[in-house]
């Protein structure tokens, strides 16, 4: 075997090796990527059936005669403030992810004063499609909860592959980052002021 040989197989053996590192990265980072979109798709999924929910709801509440009008207005408000905040799974940021949990934290705050506010209609507490929505709404709420703690498991591997060195190397190259997880919302560290009013 001639001596210049020696070094150009090195040489190949090492590309080679590059190459099946970069592919493996490259593939594991994409298959785990995906992950992260179908959870994030489950969190959207189940904040449209909390929306869609909400809609009915407004609409049941619409019918009691003398209801409160400015409850009612926050609430289609929110909705409509919470449906028009989107998110790109792939090129999600902190500031977007901020945005839309901003956006659904101030639903669920308006969506709590109406049902407070509910409290004072009987009529509005026994009707049958009224305490249907308001269990289903509760099971919703549930579900996001649950898909918002699936996306930040579906997260951490994929941040665990792209952020760990050498790794990390590869991710600059193919654009892949660490993407941020759901934290809670505004205000969730405060404790609660409960109040009943039996007037």
């Amino acid at each position: 075997m001639k001596k210049w040989l020696i070094p150009v197989i090195i040489i190949l053996v090492i590309i080679f090796g590059v190459y099946r590192w970069a592919v493996g990265f490259n593939n594991n980072a994409v298959k785990l990527n995906e992950n992260v979109s179908e959870a994030w798709g489950n969190v959207q999924t189940s904040y449209q059936r909390r929306n869609d929910l909400i809609g009915n709801l407004v609409n049941t509440v619409k019918g009691a005669a003398d209801f409160e009008r400015k409850t009612l207005t926050d609430v289609i408000e929110a909705r409509s403030k919470a449906t028009q905040t989107t998110i790109d799974p792939a090129n999600i940021t902190p500031e977007q992810l901020k945005q839309f949990n901003e956006a659904q934290g101030g639903l669920s705050s308006a969506l709590s004063r109406l049902l407070v506010t509910v409290e004072r209609y009987p009529e509005l507490k026994a009707n049958e499609n009224f305490l249907k929505l308001q269990d289903e709404l509760t099971s919703t709420e549930n579900t996001i909860q649950t898909a918002r703690t699936r996306y930040n498991e579906a997260i951490k591997p994929f941040n665990n592959h792209v952020k760990t060195f050498p790794n990390s190397i590869l991710a600059g190259l193919f654009n892949f980052e660490g993407k941020p997880y759901f934290d809670a919302e505004a205000g969730a560290d405060k404790p609660v002021d409960v109040e009943f009013d039996f007037n």
